[in-house]
């Protein structure tokens, strides 16, 4: 492999452009901002995971209930928590597509410095695409939680009365 490597001068092109520690530092410094962004996404990943997980565990009890107890009607509760785990999971879809959109913009970032075909576009699209995935989840996050503040609201004014 090494031969026909050598033999396309691949391998030496190749060298010729990482040998340059000043050249590889800067793809670092490059890929440090889409880095930093993925661990941000990440945390806050976590959140909604935490929150899904609950709204998850609150159907379960309430289908539960309603399996032992098939007499009961249906909460409205139930509805709303269908809903919400809806958006907590598109949410989690979407910032995950965008952490993995930025795993490919950084990719790409270490590519481009080995390579003479320029990428930028591709680069710069990539970005535009992770940013769009991680609004888009972000948007979804905000809803599930004035859902939930809405939902919270209701139930205080139902038991203030």
């Amino acid at each position: 492999m090494i031969d026909i490597l050598a033999n396309a001068n691949i391998a030496g092109e190749l060298l010729e452009r990482t040998s340059s520690t000043m050249r590889v530092q800067q793809i670092v410094e490059l890929s440090l901002t889409p880095a930093f962004l993925l661990a941000g996404i990440g945390a806050i990943m976590n959140v909604m995971m935490s929150r899904l997980i609950w709204i998850a565990e609150r159907i379960e009890r309430l289908d539960s209930k309603l399996r032992d107890d098939p007499g009961m009607d249906t909460p409205p509760e139930l509805t709303t928590l269908c809903r919400r785990r809806q958006l907590s999971q598109r949410a989690v879809m979407f910032s995950t597509a965008a952490a993995l959109t930025i795993c490919v913009v950084i990719a790409l970032l270490f590519v481009s410095a080995f390579i003479t075909t320029q990428i930028g576009t591709i680069i710069a699209i990539a970005w535009i695409t992770s940013m769009a995935f991680l609004i888009t989840g972000l948007v979804h996050f905000a809803l599930e939680t004035v859902m939930a503040a809405r939902g919270q609201m209701k139930a205080a004014q139902k038991s203030s009365d």
